[in-house]
């Protein structure tokens, strides 16, 4: 059985933890390939993620793998499912309203295999009834979304809005790969 998974990495300090995301997803058997949005790339170098994955990261839209491939058409293809982890109020947005405008949101409009997200962000983004509507709006479109979890947030804040945790992460595209 195959096991491909595309992970899509967005601009949020919750970036660093997609690193573990990699490593235990390779555990279970999987071949993560990981696309970057622009602002992730402020969080995490996209060697860290060639390192752990043992494949380059697809970051900027018009770089090319080889002299005929779109790498966001071929990732598509590729994957067996793609998750959004951390994914931000801004990549949220962009998917609900069909944008896409960078490596993270044209994969995931693309791909024709489940889609999971699981956002990250300050709980005054995350309550906010724009974001809230647009994770409804994913939801009722077939989009799998882990909730995140309430608790002290980098920003110092309290509330719901970190990263749900990594086994919760692995075991639901795992799942989703059967």
């Amino acid at each position: 059985m195959s096991r491909h998974v595309v992970l899509g990495v967005t601009g949020s300090i919750a970036a660093y933890k997609a690193c573990d995301v990699v490593r235990r997803l390779q555990d279970k058997g999987c071949t993560v390939r990981v696309v970057m949005s622009a602002c992730a790339c402020h969080f995490v170098m996209p060697l860290t993620f060639e390192t752990l994955s043992g494949h380059a990261v697809a970051s900027e839209m018009f770089d090319r793998g080889t002299d005929w491939e779109m790498a966001h058409i071929a990732l598509a293809k590729w994957a067996d499912v793609y998750v959004i982890a951390p994914a931000t109020a801004n990549v949220i947005g962009k998917l609900a309203a069909g944008m896409a405008d960078d490596m993270v949101t044209c994969t995931a409009l693309t791909v024709k295999v489940p889609v999971l997200i699981a956002p990250a962000m300050n709980t005054g983004m995350f309550t906010n009834g724009t974001v809230q509507d647009n994770i409804a709006k994913l939801k009722k479109q077939g989009v799998k979304v882990i909730a995140p979890k309430s608790g002290k947030l980098a920003c110092g804040d309290t509330g719901t809005g970190a990263l749900a945790d990594i086994d919760t992460i692995v075991s639901t595209v795992v799942a989703l790969l059967k």
